[in-house]
């Protein structure tokens, strides 16, 4: 348990160094047919910020922790990028497309914690 909190405390920095908005961390522990232990999901305010959003949270956990994704999707058009950490999946969404996709409440019982954007 330890180890994955690192993870998602590293994941949240590497976010808040890039001024990540409204980043909620949505706690699946307790969900038995979860993907992951836990979603940690942000807004950036353009497809660059959400690339610069994804770079930094890689560069931040392969330095602490050296930990790499399994898979990283939608670099390309940088609209919503998703990396994969196993036990964490980090969703980094340009604002329309998080509001359209919503997946903070896909997961009705997992516990929601909303960290504070950094000014």
């Amino acid at each position: 348990m330890k180890k994955k909190n690192e993870l998602v405390g590293a994941i949240i920095d590497g976010l808040q160094d890039k001024k990540g908005r409204d980043i909620v961390v949505a706690d699946l522990t307790e969900i038995t047919d979860a993907v992951c232990q836990y979603f940690v999901i942000c807004t950036g305010g353009s497809p660059q910020q959400v690339a610069a959003l994804a770079q930094s949270v890689g560069e931040t956990c392969r330095n602490r922790l050296k930990a790499k994704p399994i898979a990283v999707a939608g670099m390309n058009n940088a609209i919503w990028v998703a990396m994969d950490y196993a036990d964490v999946i980090v969703h980094i969404f340009v604002p329309d497309q998080r509001e359209f996709y919503n997946i903070e409440n896909l997961w009705a019982d997992a516990e929601l914690s909303n960290i504070p954007n950094i000014d």
